[in-house]
């Protein structure tokens, strides 16, 4: 009977040892972890000529438009596209130098026909544009900048979520 029970272990034991090597023998490949796709986060673009401007401008460009340079452009420019900046709609067009503590120390002057702006939150901060603005757009806001030229709103509520501090002027007419 010892004998018998010896052979039954044994047949057990083959028989676990084959099924164990037929599970890790598996010709079937190992599926792949797919990682989830990331937003889309877009960087500053630094504008050096007509060129990257209308670029960076575009629906494919970037939430911020950084001139370092007085710059002037033969075509009207327009601010397309939604952007996000900390998950808030932003789109900026900063014409200006900063320090460590973000101290303007240098203002740029932009130039062009005209700029036209459909990006909902854009904002002008710490220069000038010399041209005409057309706001197409809600919550467009002039901080510490000038417009030389006119400021026409294309709808109600672009003109109704309007802001502009008291560092900023509009040579022209506002309509």
């Amino acid at each position: 009977m010892l004998k018998n029970k010896k052979s039954v272990l044994l047949i057990v034991l083959i028989l676990a040892l084959g099924l164990l090597l037929t599970a890790c023998g598996a010709d079937d490949p190992a599926e792949e972890a797919v990682e989830p796709e990331e937003d889309v986060v877009t960087s500053a673009s630094v504008v050096t000529d007509q060129a990257s401007l209308l670029n960076a401008a575009s629906e494919d460009g970037s939430w911020i438009l950084i001139i370092h340079q007085d710059l002037s452009v033969e075509e009207d420019i327009v601010l397309a596209g939604e952007f996000t900046n900390n998950d808030q709609l932003d789109r900026k067009l900063a014409l200006y130098d900063q320090d460590d503590q973000r101290n303007l120390t240098d203002r740029y002057t932009l130039e062009a026909p005209s700029i036209r702006v459909q990006s909902p939150s854009t904002r002008f901060q710490g220069g000038s544009f010399i041209g005409d603005v057309y706001v197409e757009a809600e919550n467009f806001a002039l901080i510490d900048f000038t417009v030389d030229g006119n400021l026409y709103f294309e709808t109600e509520e672009a003109e109704a979520t309007f802001t502009m501090d008291e560092d900023s002027t509009v040579t022209g007419d506002m309509e």
